[in-house]
């Protein structure tokens, strides 16, 4: 077997292509690095995957904001994460808290044994990290439905992968982050990514507050239950990249972690399903078998490469089973969090890092071959309580911090959160967007031609017929 490269100080991007060959450290290992890079296409599927989800959830009239911000907060992130977001995350002289400004703009990010895995590049696993940071914030954005301006959303999404993602990520994965070292175990994501952007989105929601006649029933049916399929398809083989790249590496443990992906999915799809045809007498929904197999996804991310497959298939069931039974989570804390982010990922995060310190099972860990991960299960009943640390510190930090950030922004002149109640009459699609419109375009042209007047316009204010056709949108 090849022998494994190590990181020298002396070359920090991996030395100078003209007087040696940078390949040679990673001669015979070449198939981990390939793996992983197709592991990162897979994740960048989750993108599209998550715009056509909420645009599906959200009524018509709004649904084109949230395909657009999809991409927009892909463009977004990926220019902090070459900026600083990498360096604060990831830096090798990282505190416990927060990374550093040693790789500021991606200095010294080259082909040198990445601070993850020796066995990957660094500029690939800094590929690899951008979209995990890139999926979180556009589930954030969701916090913002139907009600939140385009603008400003994306002026938060630079501002909180900045203070909330990059220390989140830095204290669970760096080296020297102090979730790390205690450790807790989180395999791929269930408190940076999921915990972390369930309790944003319901900062954002809490801040921007309920949307124009909140309660009536078009508030709570799916546009387009079709788009709502796609989007979770797209998003189920993405978490296969998701979950199969998290070992860094092209072992059996990542065979187990991509098989754990996909049972745990379907029994989420089971649970949700269960308790949706009992709680509608025999009926069933595919919005709620979709919402089962993220919820399923959610909680097997922090476990996946700690468990074997039917205890895998047992927190997907339990998770889905969770998340269904908050249906009703709006009502009780009083928020409109209409995309459900908080339930599905917030609570569907912390079930699947709490039940990881119960099943986390060494044997399962030591499929790559050196890392050993312990739970209750094996006799480490501590580590329960470590878990709850992380959901914790996690929860409460992505909370106050989004919050305190969201009204920073809310009094900056010009930076308005909230689209006024004209637009959410008429709808974001016809307010922010030149001459696109989802689906028939014949809609947009009704609008036009009975006189819908857009804020800032000569014409005065919106006509009765006009709100009663963009209702019906």
């Amino acid at each position: 077997m090849a022998e494994t490269p190590e990181y020298d100080e002396s070359m920090p991007t991996g030395g100078d292509p003209f007087t040696y060959d940078v390949n040679t450290q990673f001669t015979g290992l070449e198939f981990h690095f390939v793996y992983l890079s197709l592991c990162a296409f897979v994740v960048w599927l989750i993108i599209p995957g998550i715009g056509l989800l909420y645009s599906g959830l959200a009524r018509r009239k709004s649904s084109l904001a949230l395909l657009f911000q999809s991409i927009m907060v892909a463009a977004i992130t990926t220019f902090q994460w070459m900026f600083w977001g990498y360096s604060l995350a990831y830096s090798r002289t990282a505190s416990s808290f927060i990374g550093n400004l040693e790789n500021f703009g991606l200095r010294n990010v080259g082909v040198a044994p990445s601070p993850g895995s020796t066995l990957q590049p660094e500029i690939l696993f800094c590929f690899y990290q951008l979209l995990f940071c890139a999926c979180t914030v556009q589930l954030v954005i969701g916090g913002a439905f139907e009600r939140g301006r385009i603008l400003p959303s994306l002026v938060f999404a630079f501002c909180w992968a900045t203070i909330v993602y990059c220390p989140i990520a830095c204290w669970t994965w760096n080296g020297n982050g102090w979730l790390y070292n205690l450790p807790s175990l989180d395999f791929a994501g269930g408190g940076p990514v999921h915990v972390a952007s369930g309790w944003s989105a319901l900062a954002y929601a809490f801040v921007l507050g309920k949307r124009k006649g909140h309660g009536d029933k078009s508030h709570l049916k799916p546009h387009n239950t079709t788009l709502v399929f796609l989007g979770t398809v797209l998003i189920w083989f993405g978490w296969f990249g998701f979950n199969g790249g998290s070992t860094l590496n092209a072992t059996m443990r990542s065979l187990m972690a991509l098989f754990n992906t996909n049972a745990a999915a379907s029994t989420g799809v089971l649970g949700w399903v269960l308790v949706d045809y009992i709680k509608h007498k025999g009926k069933f929904s595919v919005v709620g078998a979709c919402e089962g197999a993220i919820a399923g996804l959610v909680g097997i991310t922090p476990a996946a490469g700690y468990v074997s497959p039917w205890i895998a298939a047992l927190i997907g069931f339990l998770t889905g089973i969770v998340c269904a039974l908050c249906q009703n989570m709006n009502e009780w804390i009083r928020i409109d969090e209409g995309l459900d982010v908080f339930k599905l990922h917030g609570i569907g995060g912390m079930t699947g890092s709490f039940l990881t310190g119960i099943f986390a099972q060494s044997w399962v860990s030591m499929l790559d071959g050196g890392t050993v991960a312990e739970g209750a299960l094996d006799g480490v009943g501590v580590q329960v309580g470590r878990q709850l640390a992380e959901i914790c510190a996690i929860s409460a930090y992505s909370f106050v911090v989004s919050c305190i950030l969201l009204y920073v922004l809310k009094y900056i002149p010009g930076m308005h959160l909230r689209a006024t109640e004209e637009v959410e009459m008429i709808g974001l699609d016809i307010d922010q967007f030149s001459d696109e419109q989802i689906g028939d375009w014949s809609m947009f042209e009704q609008n036009r031609l009975q006189g819908i007047s857009m804020p800032g316009s000569q014409e005065g204010s919106v006509s009765r017929v006009t709100h009663q056709t963009s209702e019906k949108a």
